[in-house]
């Protein structure tokens, strides 16, 4: 997967500048970061150790969710498809961007649903069959980048457009997940029993930590990211609420006098309809 990406994301950038678009050096970078940490995250020590400890699983699976999707959406493979990969691929993918289900899934309306969804399974006995499952494992490590890259792909975008009415209430509502997105990370921190029934001490090092204490740490690490990880999607939201409201004042700004007389009769109208 990670040389699969890597190859593409590298001919999409030659081949755009050959048809003379200049692509962001950052971009790149950020891609490359998130294949970095993918890698780590598949080789390193939370890899090694995910089928055996509460705690490495669970920061492995908040930060497939969280920071490689995010760090993959700052490179914008979308538009860089656009630019320079093949037109059949990108017109595909330009369908499923603006698909309904994408839109959907792209607003702070499901996301924060979807985000607790997926992580009150930790406080339920289907967590310790996750862990400990290889085909699971595989699933997830497929699967969870891809959903939040999914979530977050309609916010990173700049074609896809909200109105800032729209992009308001998903800012507000940004603020009510930062708080929903910690609620499993709390309960398994506070609980006084394992919650998924694994109660047997896992074999390993030394360093190993008791069930109890090992989910623990499970609910610390889940409570940390799950905050700091909201905080790049609400520098997104502004940033996109600004590119909105300066898009929706230029349209105005472009309307003859008369257009905006009758733009603003036409809305009083309404108003006494009512």
């Amino acid at each position: 997967m990670i040389v699969l990406a890597a190859a593409a994301y590298g001919v999409w950038v030659v081949s755009a500048g050959r048809r003379g678009a200049r692509w962001p050096w950052y971009r790149s970078l950020a891609f490359l970061a998130a294949l970095v940490l993918f890698g780590l995250l598949q080789f390193g020590i939370v890899g090694l150790y995910s089928r055996e400890l509460r705690w490495a699983f669970t920061l492995r699976l908040a930060l497939l969710f969280f920071a490689v999707p995010t760090f993959a959406a700052l490179g914008a493979p979308i538009a860089l498809l656009r630019l320079g990969g093949p037109p059949r691929v990108s017109e595909i993918a330009e369908r499923a961007l603006h698909s309904r289900a994408v839109r959907i899934l792209g607003n702070a309306i499901v996301s924060p649903i979807i985000g607790l969804v997926l992580f009150s399974l930790l406080l339920t006995p289907l967590s310790a069959g996750l862990r400990t499952s290889v085909v699971a494992a595989v699933a997830i490590t497929v699967l969870v980048p891809l959903l939040g890259f999914l979530l977050l792909a309609p916010i990173a975008e700049p074609d896809v457009l909200r109105s800032s009415t729209f992009v308001t209430a998903e800012f507000l509502l940004a603020f009510v997940e930062l708080m929903i997105d910690a609620i499993p990370g709390i309960v398994l921190r506070i609980s006084g029993s394992v919650l998924d029934g694994a109660t047997t001490a896992a074999i390993g090092p030394s360093w190993f930590p008791t069930p109890l204490r090992d989910q623990q740490l499970a609910g610390d690490v889940l409570w940390f990211i799950a905050e700091i990880a909201d905080i790049p999607v609400l520098i997104a939201l502004f940033i996109r609420w600004q590119r909105t409201d300066r898009r929706e004042a230029q349209s105005i700004d472009d309307l003859s006098d008369e257009e905006v007389e009758a733009l603003s009769r036409a809305h009083l109208e309404r108003f006494r309809e009512r």
